[in-house]
């Protein structure tokens, strides 16, 4: 899969990545891995057929959309509708897929052409230098970011959403296609991952046993987010095949896509298999689904 990246990385770009929050290495994944991934995501959406309720993601009050599939994606594959995706009547504006989000959470350990492309011994050896002991592929999301209804993802941290204790989670993002500021590329402000976790996102159920099934926003603190239109925001233009490395204090978001062009994408979250990971984290698996070593 890797192309020119060398398996261990530099002084310098360990450095560059623990001042910044993230770390941009072209030329990760080969062109031909890129286009093998993009064609099986488009084969599971086409074999997909949504049930009854129709799972629509957005990051935006998270807590209102948090139906049963999101809940038990974690151990599964599953697609999300956009959410500019349904007319008014509730019918798809556009063909099926044309109109998902993206396929979610476990395709790294359900299938096989995924699982190939995350187990990649020059991941694991990045994750390493990164400052993991033990790094294990917990979360992925293959990201269509469609042409026109391109969700805009809002400003987060991934630690709100997959903590550990100690934190120790990494997003490595996979550009499966050019990202351009037209069609919704990553935005972050370097150096921002020094500041403090906002919110935790958590089951509900676990805090209030007469709760419903559902989750909550923890407030940590209330220092505000960077927001987009940020100074020292930097557009995180990239070719195909590139992967950036994400702290998981790290403030990041994308626009929406109004062009005529996709920008697909591949996130793969990986904690450390030496930190504890709360039973209320929203994402969790089977106890006969452990998390597997990079």
């Amino acid at each position: 899969m890797s192309a020119s990246v060398t398996l261990v990385l530099t002084a310098e770009q360990i450095d560059q990545y623990h001042s910044d929050g993230f770390l941009v290495m072209a030329d990760f994944a080969s062109a031909d891995a890129c286009d093998r991934l993009r064609a099986r995501a488009n084969e599971i959406v086409a074999a997909w057929e949504p049930g009854e309720e129709r799972s629509v993601f957005t990051t935006n009050e998270q807590e209102r959309v948090s139906n049963g599939e999101f809940l038990t994606s974690g151990s599964s594959t599953w697609c999300f509708f956009e959410e500019e995706a349904f007319d008014d009547t509730g019918s798809l504006r556009q063909a099926k897929e044309l109109s998902i989000n993206k396929i979610g959470h476990a395709q790294h350990d359900t299938d096989d052409e995924f699982r190939q492309f995350a187990y990649n011994p020059d991941l694991g050896a990045v994750a390493r230098d990164l400052g993991m002991t033990d790094p294990r592929a917990l979360q992925s999301m293959y990201i269509f970011k469609q042409p026109r209804i391109g969700g805009e993802v809002s400003v987060h941290q991934d630690a709100t959403f997959l903590w550990t204790d100690p934190l120790s989670v990494i997003g490595f993002w996979f550009a499966l296609e050019d990202a351009t500021i037209d069609n919704g590329c990553l935005w972050a402000v370097p150096g921002t991952h020094r500041g403090p976790l906002r919110q935790l996102f958590k089951r509900n159920r676990l805090d209030d046993p007469a709760a419903s099934d559902g989750t909550i926003f923890d407030e940590l603190s209330d220092e505000p987010l960077p927001a987009p239109d940020s100074p020292d925001a930097v557009a995180l233009e990239v070719k195909a095949g590139t992967m950036i490395a994400l702290h998981g204090l790290l403030p990041h978001w994308s626009n929406p896509n109004r062009s005529a062009l996709s920008r697909h994408a591949y996130s793969l979250h990986c904690i450390d298999g030496t930190a504890d990971y709360p039973a209320w984290n929203w994402l969790q698996r089977p106890a006969d689904m452990p998390l597997n070593a990079l």
